[in-house]
């Protein structure tokens, strides 16, 4: 499965984005999804999960509460509905296949799609 995010852009803080991430390939409604990011300087980090119906979530505590992840299996896409966006949310962001459901951590993820580039400032 190839994975393309987008939707980023320049925002300012209390703002809101939209990402999503396409994938191509049949399969993509058998896989657990999740959003990660990367800040300059750090370490990519998880930020959000979803199962394969989309009955189930997950998110980082950085993120809870501002942020929604969703999937349209009909479309082959998931989403990430960001809110009250903060400067420290700048990152690229990234999804990904995750292999196992409670596997949150980057380095067990899969099938990285090209991140795109969410800038809040303040």
């Amino acid at each position: 499965v190839q994975l393309q995010a987008y939707g980023g852009g320049l925002v300012q803080a209390g703002g809101s984005l939209r990402l999503s991430c396409e994938a191509s390939g049949r399969t993509f409604s058998r896989y657990v999804l999740g959003w990660f990011r990367q800040a300059p300087g750090k370490e990519r980090e998880f930020v959000a999960a979803i199962s394969v119906s989309g009955g189930l979530t997950y998110y980082a505590d950085s993120v809870k509460g501002r942020f929604t992840i969703s999937r349209d299996n009909a479309k082959n896409t998931v989403y990430l509905q960001m809110n009250s966006l903060r400067p420290e949310d700048t990152a690229v962001y990234y999804c990904a296949v995750i292999n196992s459901w409670g596997q949150f951590q980057p380095a067990t993820a899969a099938y990285w799609g090209q991140g795109t580039l969410v800038t809040v400032s303040s």
